[in-house]
This record gives structure tokens, sequence and C-alpha cells, in this order.
């Protein structure tokens, strides 16, 4: 029997030490535990079969190695390339990531975050690398995420958590596009030029240049994002847009009472908008009261919170999103389907002509950060079985 060729590590087109300096990186695999559920042989059936058959979506990662010594880490950013965990991805069990890349630590040039320059080199290397991977695919249409799922790649959705970088240049936005971005934050916690960000002690809402700049998102196709803005600015978007609206990676504050969770005013106006609401897994964001020490249980506080307050069934709130074009449909239970249409000037949810082959899909991941195996997944999976949610029926 022939050897496999080795697995594709990243810039493996180079030589490291020769054509870029090399770091000692953080391993892939093996960093924690894997998380016990205590299911049934029927829920882990469950659970396996739920992550095997269905198109899995994470709306927000930084799917990406760091170096073994962090202190290592201005210099590695320094080199412009940060290294895709390309073998934690093979065997995550995602579809598709949408990858936020170095986003505010992109300092390549200098010490100060957000520069144009910065997140040019940083889109342009991960590319660059990503064209060189078998095991990846860039996704920038609804018919590139049916190809990842088919040819058994992950899929990239390259975006950035704030739109800083483009200053006071909307057609910045055009190039970005153009580049390749397909979701895109307002500000990441510090106020821009577009509208202030959620540590702002005067919450200012969305500029003028700001309102303008999501009329441009919208034409564009760019998801918009809101995780880092501010409440007042999170509201003004839902307004503003004419398109569906993205909280990829946040909670509720009701649940746990710091800024960087959102209200229930802004939870409501995101559903009403037909948007996704996504669940963020940082350590230090997601806890409640019963489950103070982060883990997935204290995720999924705030999941059930959300579900409570919005509902995830054909009416959210007192919007019904079946009337309205474009919007979230067939949404029976979050173990269902998010499709997102770009480069028609509009963002799709749940497409639809093609609902049907869509269905199984996971609506989103409660997952931030590097997703080493499939076992870390499988945990999220884990949660939702155990908690009784239920799938809707093959052909429905």
């Amino acid at each position: 029997m022939a050897e496999e060729p080795p697995r594709y590590t990243a810039y493996s087109y180079l030589n490291p030490g020769a054509d870029f300096r090399s770091f000692e990186l953080a391993p892939e695999f093996g960093r924690v535990a894997a998380y016990q559920a205590g299911l049934t042989e029927a829920q882990e059936q469950r659970a396996g079969r739920l992550l095997r058959d269905s198109i899995v979506i994470s709306l927000h990662d930084h799917p990406v190695r760091f170096p073994l010594r962090m202190e290592e880490t201005p210099d590695y950013y320094r080199t412009g390339r940060q290294h895709a965990a390309y073998a934690g991805l093979a065997a995550s069990g995602m579809t598709v990531v949408f990858d936020n890349m170095m986003d505010g630590t992109a300092c390549v040039t200098g010490h100060a975050p957000w520069r144009w320059d910065d997140i040019i080199t940083d889109l342009g290397m991960r590319q660059a690398d990503a064209a060189h991977a078998s095991g990846v695919m860039v996704v920038r249409t609804v018919a590139d995420i049916d190809e990842a799922h088919r040819s058994g790649r992950v899929g990239l959705v390259f975006g950035l958590e704030a739109a800083t970088p483009i200053e006071n240049e909307i057609d910045r936005l055009d190039v970005l596009y153009g580049l390749g971005i397909r979701q895109i934050g307002i500000a990441y916690s510090d106020a821009n030029a577009l509208g202030s960000g959620l540590a702002e002690a005067t919450d200012g809402g969305l500029t003028a240049l700001g309102r303008r700049a999501v009329r441009r998102m919208n034409q564009l196709g760019l998801a918009i994002d809101v995780s880092h803005s501010s409440d007042r600015t999170a509201l003004d978007v839902c307004e503003q847009s004419d398109q569906p609206v993205l909280m990829t990676h946040a909670g509720a504050r009701a649940v746990w009472g710091i800024p960087r969770m959102k209200p229930d005013s802004v939870l409501r106006a995101i559903a009403e908008t037909g948007g996704v609401i996504g669940m963020s897994a940082a350590p230090h964001t997601t806890l409640s009261a019963a489950h103070p020490r982060h883990s997935i249980e204290s995720v999924m506080d705030h999941f059930r919170y959300c579900a409570d307050l919005v509902g995830l069934g054909d009416e959210i709130g007192s919007v019904e999103v079946g009337k309205r074009a474009d919007l979230l449909v067939h949404d029976h239970n979050p173990l269902t389907d998010f499709k997102l249409l770009y480069g028609t000037g509009a963002m799709r949810l749940n497409d639809e002509t093609r609902k049907t082959e869509w269905h199984h899909a996971l609506r989103y991941t409660i997952k931030e950060g590097v997703i080493y195996d499939t076992e870390e997944l499988l945990a999220d999976v884990r949660a939702l079985v155990v908690k009784s949610f239920t799938e809707a029926p093959a052909g429905a």
C-alpha cells in the first residue's frame, strides 16, 4: 500500500527559516480533555449522526495556531503569517468556518490595531496559503458551501470584526468585498468613524457615515455583525439595514450582566431583521448565575434564554418572518439551516428553493476559537441532545 502524502501545513509551499521566520507552534490536538456529557447510547448515536450528516457552520472563529511560547506572539504577527490549523479543521466536523483572521491584532507594520495595510496583508497571506491547502476552500457564494460539503473540504468565509480599517472611505468596503471579505462588524469595542463600540462611556450609535456604510454593505452583500458594537449602534444597524443582521458571538445580558452581552432590545431587534443570533463560548463571556464557572452548561443558559425570548419557530417575537422576503423561514428548531447568499446585493437565510436539502444543517455552533478536534464540536452537539432539542424529520 502506498504511503499517504504528508498533510499540508501552513505555508509549507515555502521553506521555513529561509523564506520566513518559523516558530514552535502550539499543538492542534490534545490540549484539553474531551467533554463527557453522560449520554445514553441512543443519545450518543444521535449526536454523532447530527454532526456527520449536517452542514455545520461556525459563525465566528479564529482557526489558527499560536506560538507555544505566547510571548513570541508579537514577533509572530510581524511576519504577517498566521498559521491556519489545517489538521484541526480537517478533524473538526465543520463544514464552514467564518474566519476572522488576525483582526485587531494584525500589527504587522506597527503597534496600532486595524491598519488598512496590515489587514490587507493578513487577508492576502491567508488566501495565498489556503490556495495551496487541498483540505480547505474559500467560500464566497452559497454554491461554494454546497461544494465544500460535497467535496469534504472545510469552507472558510473570511470576515472582520470591525470596519475600522476603512476609516472614512466607503469604497474600501468594495475593495474588501472584492478581496473576499463576506462578513464585517461595525465597531470592535472602541468607537470608530462608523459608530460606537461597547466599551465607550457614551453611546453615540451609528454616525452618518455609519448609516451610509450599512447601506453599502447591504448593496454589496456583506453580512453585518454587531457582536462588539454598542447597544445603540446595534439597534441603529437593525433599523437601517434592509437585510438580516448577525450577532455572531455574544450572549444575553439578562443572564450575565456585562456590556459584552446584549440586552433584550438588541436580541429582539436582530430577530426582527430575520438575522441569526450566535452564542459566544469565550471563557470570560457567556457565564450565568447558575453556572458562574464557564462551561457548555453556562453557554446553554444563554441559548435557552434567547430561544425563549425570540423563539425558534416560524414566528420570532411578534414578527411572522414567513411573510417577509429574504428572512428566516421554515425554522422549526435550533437544528436547522441558515444560508448566506452573497453577490446579488442581498443576503438570504434559508432559501426557499433549496430548504429541503439544507433541512438538517446546524443553524449555529456554540464555539469560539480554534476547533481542535471532533470531540470538541461533538460536545456542543451533545449539549443540545441532552437538553432534548429535536431536529425536524427528513423531507419536512
